[in-house]
């Protein structure tokens, strides 16, 4: 027998890189869904700053800390969803000194196509695995993520 050390790979040692193939694929099905849609000039780092936005507003560092993100460069995504249309800057209604940014009607409307999309990957899921199974990886995923902030790797 060798004296050299035995490596010993975990039964599950797959699942991160499953889990990151997963979030791939919602991204990847959620941007598909919008683009068809007709919102073709957003990125799906556009949509994680959506899900700051709504439902009531946020400033620009807020933006930034949500994505990871330096206010600078923040401040240059919410310059792009302004020019596109998705959002507007407003009078922060606690700060005079900083902006409120919320999404408009194009905004709200691509969110909408968003969730479209979500629903559609999650009944394929459902169809796929089994409505109870689907249930059963929810409520483990639930009890090992944190939920809250989702945002683009950088």
């Amino acid at each position: 027998m060798s004296s050299a050390r035995m490596t010993v790979v975990p039964a599950n040692a797959d699942l991160p890189l499953l889990l990151l193939a997963a979030a791939a694929e919602v991204t990847q099905a959620v941007h598909a869904r919008v683009t068809a849609a007709g919102f073709a000039d957003i990125r799906p780092t556009h949509g994680f700053a959506f899900v700051r936005m709504a439902p009531d507003g946020a400033t620009v560092g807020e933006i930034a800390d949500h994505l990871g993100v330096t206010k600078q460069a923040a401040s240059q995504l919410v310059d792009e969803l302004v020019t596109k249309g998705y959002a507007d800057r407003n009078p922060h209604p606690r700060d005079a000194r900083a902006r409120l940014i919320t999404l408009t009607e194009r905004g709200w409307a691509c969110t909408r196509a968003a969730d479209a999309a979500l629903a559609e990957f999650t009944q394929n899921w459902s169809d796929t695995l089994g409505a109870a199974t689907l249930t059963q990886v929810s409520k483990a995923l639930g009890r090992v993520v944190t939920p809250g902030r989702v945002r683009p790797s950088r």
